[in-house]
């Protein structure tokens, strides 16, 4: 055998010996793979075997808003299915709505029974707001939802010191009275919660445009079209939270805001700091009880003020 053949029979030898080598190796880095994937699949099933029951919400009686019987057909029991299973499964949300109601429920109760509004338009500022003093894209504000205009039409002081949307009892009292006017021109309150949402002049010409006079018969804008049967569905919840799995030990509930003295202001006040460790609070409580004042001062002209202070 001469040198050349010696040279290649010992290249084939190493390049066979390489490949049985890398061979072995893919295997086993094959067979590990495999056995990694596996264990992964059992860890994941593991950390993802949710410990809920999610079950559909059966329609177990006619449901009813302000004493008014929702009509029960395939398109009601439908909408009224959705919110309730939007709402039911909605927990953060759900949750932080039933702790507010503990904490705003008396007050709004008070005000709507004292001017004759059926208590159950109570959940509509639930649905409007969260019981939460916020701002939608379209510039209304407050628990109740009060646009500008409307709300200076409503007698709540606007401006850039003052904004009363703000102020829980007066908003409450102003939503009360427009609820009122609602029932009055469109006939029932059911009607009322609608035009509520839509606006009464939109849902004049709907009634009229339709020929219907009632809310269950229109075809309103999708919002609209939910609003009633959402107002129901909150209802059913809130009113037996733990019928739908909602459970709030007493030590976790919102403490009541009525805990509190008023002190009447009938100057100007240069500065809200100043006024607020006159009374021995800080600031930010100042605001927390009195969320209608809006700027650090106050130009008092002929308006008296009752300002809230946490009693100690």
């Amino acid at each position: 055998m001469n040198k050349l053949t010696s040279n290649i029979f010992s290249v084939i030898g190493f390049v066979a010996t390489a490949f049985l080598l890398f061979t072995s190796y893919t295997d086993r880095v094959e067979n590990q793979n495999a056995q990694a994937n596996e264990e992964d699949k059992t860890t994941l099933k593991s950390e993802y075997n949710l410990p809920q029951v999610v079950k559909s919400i059966p329609l177990a009686k006619i449901p009813s808003f302000a004493g008014e019987e929702m009509p029960i057909n395939i398109d009601t029991k439908e909408r009224l299915d959705r919110e309730l299973t939007v709402n039911s499964y909605w927990h953060s949300s759900t949750l932080l709505n039933i702790k507010n109601a503990k904490k705003y429920f008396p007050i709004i109760e008070r005000i709507l029974a004292e001017n004759g509004v059926p208590d159950d338009f109570k959940y509509l500022a639930v649905a409007e707001s969260s019981l939460r003093n916020v701002t939608s894209g379209a510039g209304a504000r407050g628990f109740w939802q009060f646009r500008t205009l409307a709300a200076k039409e409503m007698g709540l002081e606007v401006n850039s010191e003052v904004d009363e949307r703000y102020h829980l009892e007066k908003s409450t009292e102003a939503a009360a009275n427009y609820l009122k006017k609602l029932k009055e021109r469109f006939g029932s309150w059911t009607n009322a919660a609608a035009a509520y949402n839509v606006g009464p002049t939109n849902y004049s010409k709907s009634l009229r445009d339709q020929g219907h006079d009632s809310f269950y018969d229109l075809n309103l804008n999708p919002e609209t079209n939910r609003y009633v049967f959402r107002l129901i569905a909150i209802k059913e919840i809130m009113k037996d939270p733990s019928a739908f799995g909602f459970y709030i030990e007493p030590e976790d509930e919102y403490d009541s805001i009525e805990d509190v003295y008023e002190v009447e202001v009938n100057e100007s006040v240069p500065n809200w700091g100043e006024f607020a460790r006159k009374y021995g609070i800080s600031y930010r409580l100042l605001k927390y009880y009195n969320p209608w004042l809006k700027d650090d001062k106050l130009t008092v002209k002929k308006n008296i003020y009752f300002i809230k202070i946490p009693k100690q």
